[in-house]
């Protein structure tokens, strides 16, 4: 990993990628973000960054409502159970970011989920995955436009 790539904002959301991954399989938050942080690092039990924190924290707790609102966006005939564990995560993330985070513009957390989808899983799943999240964002920006 190149010295710039390391915890920029891409650098941390793949990690939270991975942590909320691993989360899935078991184990605890904390030491599924520490790992996840210090995996290719030379030290160990670094101060995990805020941004990471956040990431995967926010999904956690809003995982409820952000199935939700993915399982409305899915075709018929489609559930989340049906989906990968790896686009069912990066829905996860990209969706809370898009949503709850609100620090980042939309179109950059869809752009970022989809090089995260790229690297994790196959060109189909990266369509899938910005579809989804594009249909989202679109939804939400005509919401917010129309009078009430």
């Amino acid at each position: 990993m190149t010295k710039t790539f390391e915890d920029s904002r891409r650098d941390l959301r793949e990690r939270a990628f991975q942590t909320l991954f691993s989360l899935e399989l078991g184990g605890d938050t904390l030491g599924a973000m520490q790992f996840a942080y210090d995996y290719d690092k030379e030290q160990e039990n670094q101060e995990i960054p805020v941004f990471l924190s956040s990431l995967v924290t926010g999904v956690l707790a809003y995982q409820k409502d952000l199935d939700q609102i993915i399982s409305q966006h899915l075709r018929t005939g489609w559930s989340l159970e049906r989906l990968t564990l790896t686009d069912k995560t990066l829905l996860r993330l990209g969706l809370y970011e898009i949503k709850y985070f609100k620090e980042t513009p939309d179109r950059v957390a869809v752009n970022e989920i989809i090089e995260i989808a790229k690297k994790y899983s196959d060109k189909t799943s990266a369509k899938f995955v910005n579809g989804l999240l594009s249909q989202f964002v679109v939804e939400e920006k005509d919401e917010a436009d129309s009078p009430v």
